[in-house]
């Protein structure tokens, strides 16, 4: 997520941009959301942010105000109705919404969306002299449209006021950038779970769901959006809320995958701290071998840290193409398996005949290291040692990521001789859940673990299997 307050400045363009460098973060559907003022225009579709958006179309979006989002589903469908932002009337004006988390009570509240309905249809004609029954309140399944239209049942003199009364309400991970014609606004769950931050720029705000982004416009790290904080930010400046006390639950996982390396989480660079992963794993799980690769892109950090730590050189063993996106969030396994041939090749003469350490972050599913293996093999690699920068994932995430269900872990049932069996290593070794959020350096009771440890800081009897953002 990307939102700018900036008058005088192209928006939309920096929109895009922030959007560029938070790509990784969602490859599915992109969309921006531009005021000027006096209505907000919005453009999106299927696909990535160079496919989705031309010069032509940026140069509609004016305003001085703007929100753009990159979907990565997790438990909902990638489709057109659930591309971001979400846009949707209120007694206060159009709002302009975009998300990043899944909600864990959506059945509660959609049942509060359900019994409001017919009450905030009448308040919002009457406030927009329009029919709101021309313009449904939500235009597909999934959480961020409720929020959506949430904020349209809402008592209040303004959206500011809406907010405060209903994110108390909101359970789960959620940080939330969005506007009105007037202000942008930001916002993040008492847990902190996903990172949001806020920059400043000559003329005006930025807020992105991660420092990188903030780096790619120009734009000065302020600070990071508190856990259980809405801010509001218009021509009266910035003006910061408490909807609910910090009970921080950060996702550890974006310091292993999902954050971009060049990005800081609560202070941490990330290149760091994967680098120090890499560092502790070859102290827990040593071998003798010849040469250190990486899975490239994101287990390179970490095979960096285990060279320098064991001594044995590190070298490049796989050519990866630019050109294709992260086979981990694609959102079927057909395409999972399509992408890791079409992404890594390897160069058999770095690799024949070697005893190699292959540096990974993470076994989700187990394709990607089983076809991996196997093109090492068939390369001539005498050994391969398949080291991973954090512990087996053995339970589902209802906070955000793709892996829903155990069934789909290849470390659900199985021991790591097991799952090195059927990898088809010569050994696996896993970091251990200590050494990783050491490499952090941050409070281990601060972090959500509960993808490695089964530890689920915020309740999810209530997670829909087909709702998520």
């Amino acid at each position: 997520m990307f939102g700018v307050w900036a008058p005088g400045e192209e928006t939309a363009k920096l929109t895009y941009f922030g959007l560029y460098a938070l790509q990784h973060r969602g490859q599915e559907s992109a969309g921006i959301a531009a005021s000027n003022g006096k209505q907000i225009l919005i453009y999106r579709d299927m696909g990535l942010v160079s496919q989705v958006f031309h010069e032509r179309d940026l140069e509609l979006l004016q305003g001085h105000i703007a929100v753009g989002h990159t979907r990565y589903s997790t438990t909902g469908s990638p489709s057109f109705e659930n591309a971001q932002p979400t846009l949707g009337p209120t007694p206060f004006g159009t709002v302009a919404l975009a998300h990043n988390g899944n909600l864990t009570n959506f059945d509660a509240l959609e049942a509060m969306a359900d019994s409001r309905r017919d009450h905030a249809t009448k308040v919002v004609e009457e406030a927009t002299k329009k029919s709101a029954r021309t313009r449904p309140f939500r235009d597909s399944s999934n959480d961020t449209s409720l929020v959506t239209e949430l904020f349209a049942t809402e008592d209040g003199e303004n959206l500011t006021e809406a907010a405060l009364s209903l994110l108390p309400h909101v359970e789960g991970a959620f940080s939330l950038v969005y506007m009105d014609e007037h202000t942008l606004y930001a916002a993040r769950d008492r847990h902190g779970v996903r990172p949001l931050s806020l920059g400043r720029l000559e003329n005006g705000w930025v807020v992105a769901s991660e420092t990188a982004a903030l780096d790619i416009v120009g734009a000065k790290f302020v600070r990071d959006i508190e856990p259980g904080e809405l801010i509001a930010i218009d021509e009266d400046g910035l003006r910061s809320h408490r909807f609910a006390e910090p009970n921080q639950a950060r996702c550890v996982f974006e310091y292993v995958y999902l954050a971009r390396p060049d990005s800081k989480l609560n202070g941490k660079n990330v290149h760091a701290a994967r680098t120090q992963m890499g560092r502790q794993l070859a102290e827990e799980f040593p071998v003798d071998a010849d040469l250190v690769i990486a899975t490239p892109e994101s287990g390179t950090p970490a095979a960096v840290g285990y060279a320098e730590a064991s001594g044995i050189p590190f070298g490049q063993g796989l050519m990866k193409n630019a050109y294709v996106g992260r086979t981990f969030i694609q959102p079927s396994q057909t395409l999972r398996q399509l992408g890791i041939r079409l992404k890594l090749n390897p160069i058999r003469e770095n690799i024949e005949g070697r005893r190699l350490v292959v540096v990974d972050d993470s076994i989700v599913r187990g394709n990607t290291q089983r076809a991996l293996i196997r093109m090492l093999r068939e390369a001539g690699a005498a050994e391969v040692h398949v080291r991973i920068s954090s512990p087996p994932v053995k339970w589902p995430c209802f906070y955000g990521i793709d892996f829903a269900t155990r069934a789909e872990l290849i470390a659900n049932g199985l021991t790591t001789n097991e799952i090195c069996e059927n990898l088809g290593a010569d050994s696996l070794g896993y970091i251990s859940l200590d050494g990783m959020i050491a490499a952090t350096e941050q409070e281990r009771s601060q972090l959500c673990t509960a993808c490695f440890s089964g530890e689920y800081p915020i309740p999810v009897n209530n997670t829909p299997a087909d709702k998520g953002c």
